[in-house]
């Protein structure tokens, strides 16, 4: 074999998305990964029998060095970019890259801020349209102006929220590859968590229940985060499992191995199966308009996941229709870490 050949070879070989090596009409080079996607047997093949996209087939044979946006390039609708360039007269080398990963990090940003915009917009026109009656109208009877009030006051606390989670969720993905230093115990992780929620208790009357080991071992992490996960947890319990007379949320800890196990959970109506998936996703409601109602943003569960993604443990959502549901995260202990 020539040593431009072998040359060819370890070019085509040292890359990991397909690439090609094309001499005149006929694939002289292809590496394993553009193998596995046009067809073992393609080397020593017409390039018009392996490629049959005509936008790519036409570019290819073109000659001409650039770049090329495809889709249906083995599973339809994949989307790639075709980098082609010249190598000597008559022969050009095709690398292609898949673009699915970027696309959809495009898709999810987009999203992102539509949902955003959206969730803002609702909570600021109702602001907007009562601040408007109440500046326009001097003559409003008291109680309205007290109710108008306490509507706005209602919903730009809404979009407080909203932005207060934001920036959590900011702050937690900039972390992300910051390993925690501090040495947590989440039995008073657990407690300050309580104590936060017994404002939101109000009339529901909702006992929170706590076993934990009197011994408990550390974990190495972000006291501030651990505090807001354990915040998001119990509320969460009890803004959807208090709405029976004498119901309960459990927190329980315990040692398991190396690790930490947190279970919160709740006896309220339970999330469909269907549902399960997307959870912790941002903005994604099971019930939307009881969400909003009882003050939740839509982002509680997508700050958990970021927290126990930047602590290396394991969040786990396990519910039942009418029985309720048990959020279970564990983390590894300090001297695992």
């Amino acid at each position: 074999m020539a040593d431009h050949d072998l040359n060819q070879r370890a070019l085509v070989d040292a890359l990991d998305e397909p690439a090609l090596v094309i001499e005149g009409l006929t694939i002289s080079v292809a590496n394993p990964a553009a193998r596995d996607l046009l067809g073992q047997a393609i080397e020593g093949r017409d390039i018009r029998l392996a490629i049959r996209q005509p936008e790519l087939l036409e570019h290819v044979l073109s000659g001409h060095p650039g770049d090329l946006d495809v889709a249906g390039i083995g599973d339809f609708g994949r989307p790639w970019r075709v980098a082609v360039r010249a190598l000597d007269l008559g022969t050009v080398f095709v690398r292609l890259i898949d673009r699915s990963d970027n696309l959809s990090a495009e898709k999810m940003r987009v999203d992102f801020v539509a949902n955003a915009s959206h969730e803002l917009r609702t909570p600021l026109s109702a602001v907007l349209g009562y601040a408007e009656t109440l500046a326009d109208d001097p003559h409003l009877p008291a109680d309205t102006i007290a109710s108008f009030g306490r509507t706005v006051r209602d919903e730009a606390g809404r979009m407080l929220r909203i932005v207060e989670d934001l920036m959590s969720l900011s702050r937690i993905e900039a972390d992300r590859f910051v390993a925690p230093e501090e040495m947590v115990d989440l039995r008073t992780v657990a407690k300050d968590a309580i104590a936060n929620a017994s404002t939101m208790r109000g009339s529901k009357k909702c006992e929170i229940v706590v076993e934990a080991p009197k011994k408990l071992p550390k974990v190495r992490g972000d006291r501030g985060q651990l505090v807001q996960l354990f915040d998001n947890l119990v509320s969460n319990a009890l803004r959807y499992g208090c709405d029976k007379p004498g119901a309960c949320v459990e927190v329980k800890l315990r040692a398991a191995g190396s690790r930490v196990e947190v279970s919160v959970i709740d006896h309220g109506p339970g999330i469909p199966r269907d549902h399960l998936p997307r959870v912790t996703e941002r903005f994604y409601r099971v019930d939307e308009a009881r969400s909003r109602e009882s003050g939740g943003t839509g982002l509680g569960l997508a700050i958990v996941k970021h927290i126990v993604e930047r602590h290396r443990g394991a969040l786990a959502i396990d519910s039942k229709v009418g029985i309720g549901t048990i959020v279970t995260v564990t983390l590894p202990t300090a001297v695992n870490s």
